[in-house]
């Protein structure tokens, strides 16, 4: 899939939409995306919260795992918190660590504009025989 055919199929995430994630770009096993953050996406003490950032890195993973054509289901994910931030846009850069037939590897760095670290995502999708080229809107 070319990383226009992922943008367009990613439109279709609503609670992306809805956190203001946009997909910048998706090809072979990478991709990156930007979040600006707004007071919807802090917590009690006035910093992002955590689930904030589990979402952009969770999106970019599926744009990155996906973005090989089959269809890919995370079946484990985890992250660890480096910095906390309140204000700024926020990046998410996914790699494609290793893949094979059946399972993908990832790990997506989030970052804030000066480009410090705030975040490690580690991600593993099992990869599906369905395109997804073939998935059908809802």
């Amino acid at each position: 899939m070319t990383s226009e055919d992922l943008k367009r199929f990613f439109k279709r995430d609503k609670f992306a939409e809805y956190n203001g994630i946009t997909l910048l770009e998706a090809a072979d096993g990478h991709a990156r995306s930007s979040m600006p953050v707004t007071p919807q996406h802090l917590n009690g003490l006035g910093i992002v919260h955590g689930a904030a950032l589990f979402t952009l890195a969770d999106f970019t993973f599926a744009a990155a795992s996906n973005s090989r054509g089959n269809v890919a289901v995370a079946i484990n994910a985890n992250i660890s918190y480096m910095k906390a931030v309140s204000s700024g846009l926020l990046f998410a850069d996914a790699r494609e660590v290793s893949i094979n037939s059946k399972i993908g590897t990832y790990t997506i760095d989030i970052t804030n504009e000066s480009g410090e670290l705030l975040a490690i995502f580690q991600g593993m999708v099992y990869r599906k025989k369905e395109k997804v080229e073939d998935i059908k809107s809802a």
